[in-house]
């Protein structure tokens, strides 16, 4: 039982930032274990929610446009879902407390009406293990090649060096996708994938790549967004010895002026 309660010790540390995680840690991935709640028509698996995340869906396909609303103590994220009935994972990236999950349907215009909504009690076994999974925003799954080739980079590192070659890689590897910065269409998601295989991309797409490979090497990171100085944007934030590691992709390529300040509207 001490064995047992010191690793677990250990653990909350190394995701705290207080100790590292530990590069080559085999990557989480979500599930749905088969605890539902349901409510109108939305349903939920809560099944790992002390793992940091949900998975939620309609509970009958449809045509009309869905929104998945998740406020706690006074911020609201708002989330697309697909209306095909599939399940799809959202993060908790707010910390322990009193979530509420509601389900809107687009009825007319811009018009929504309220479909569902379901209260959840969250306690994550560990703090920052919602950094460690794959979500709607960085989104991969284990035949993604940036899971691969971040296995590859980072093998035999320590979580510094670790970090240190997912960002050289980068810097090395893509390029800014200026086309596609003035033809992208408001609320389109990163393409992990895609941003992958043509190893070019906007700031959501690069900043999603990074947190992506660092995410399966066990070092929980976060897909920002927010301003940089006054522009829309997107970057990484990586827990590192108890701080927080800033790189921005977009300017290590050279493809947004020098930013004098970052701040902070949402993450994933």
């Amino acid at each position: 039982m001490r064995g047992k309660l010191c690793m677990l010790f250990l653990l909350a540390l190394i995701l705290t930032g207080l100790l590292p995680w530990g590069a080559g840690a085999d990557p989480l991935w979500p599930a749905a274990g088969g605890i539902e709640q349901r409510s109108g028509k939305m349903k939920l698996d809560v099944s790992f929610v002390s793992e940091g995340y949900f998975l939620a869906a309609v509970q009958k396909p449809g045509t009309h446009r869905l929104k998945l609303r998740v406020p706690k103590d006074g911020e609201t994220l708002t989330y697309d879902l697909n209306n095909q009935g599939e399940y799809e994972v959202f993060p908790l990236q707010l910390g322990n407390g009193s979530y509420e999950v509601s389900l809107y349907e687009n009825v007319t215009g811009k018009k929504y009406s309220q479909e569902g909504r379901i209260s959840l009690d969250v306690r994550m076994r560990l703090s920052g293990v919602c950094f460690l999974y794959p979500n709607q925003y960085v989104n991969y799954t284990a035949a993604s090649e940036a899971v691969a080739k971040a296995g590859e980079l980072c093998a035999g590192k320590n979580p510094k060096e670790a970090y240190d070659a997912v960002c050289q890689f980068v810097r090395d590897t893509f390029l800014y996708d200026y086309i596609k910065a003035v033809t992208v269409q408001a609320g389109q998601l990163p393409e992990i994938d895609k941003t992958y295989a043509t190893r070019m991309g906007v700031c959501q797409d690069l900043s999603a790549v990074t947190v992506c490979m660092l995410r399966t090497q066990g070092i929980p990171s976060r897909l920002i967004i927010g301003y940089a100085d006054n522009q829309y944007h997107a970057w990484t934030l990586t827990r590192m010895g108890g701080t927080d590691e800033l790189f921005d992709p977009t300017a290590a390529l050279n493809a947004i002026t020098p930013v004098r300040n970052y701040s902070i509207e949402r993450y994933y």
